[in-house]
């Protein structure tokens, strides 16, 4: 297996988002919203990421190629939740995503991050594997019954045992 890395994104890498954002197929797995994205939609959100201060976004590299995007997204009190996408098909059911989810796991214990949740579809068990495999534990369904695209997610949740380290 090619080494993976993190590397914190900068707005060269825009293109990166704008091909996953317009992908059918990954869309259907995260936001299951289906319609067509705007450059300037594109843009307001890839830069709305890079301003935030309070989240982590990274790119996955595989080698050196960039496969896909990992983050922490600071929600309520000190709770993060993390978001992943392989955006690249090729590398999919190899374990890239379990890999990295598990360096962003030891990045946010050096942050001090004690919580993380995230929320996938229930039909995405390519995901919800990986997740079990790097120690996330299902711990609930949030019901959206006015919402076609995605009536439910499956809710799952990480402690990090140990101490801030620096």
């Amino acid at each position: 297996m090619p080494k993976i890395t993190l590397k914190k994104i900068k707005p060269a890498d825009k293109n990166h988002f704008a091909k996953w954002w317009r992908d059918k197929t990954l869309l259907k797995l995260t936001s299951g919203i289906l319609k067509p994205i705007s450059d300037k939609e594109i843009t307001k959100y890839f830069f709305a990421i890079l301003q935030n201060k309070n989240d982590y976004h990274f790119l996955i590299r595989a080698d050196k190629k960039v496969i896909g995007h990992v983050s922490l997204v600071k929600r309520n009190g000190n709770r993060y939740e993390t978001q992943i996408i392989i955006g690249e098909k090729k590398y999919w059911n190899k374990g890239y995503g379990a890999k990295a989810i598990k360096i962003l796991m030891n990045k946010a214990k050096r942050l001090g991050i004690p919580k993380i949740f995230l929320e996938v579809r229930p039909t995405n068990l390519r995901a919800i594997k990986a997740y079990e495999k790097c120690g996330f534990i299902k711990s609930g369904v949030k019901k959206y019954p006015k919402n076609k695209f995605m009536p439910e997610i499956l809710k799952m949740e990480f402690e990090n045992t140990l101490q801030k380290t620096k």
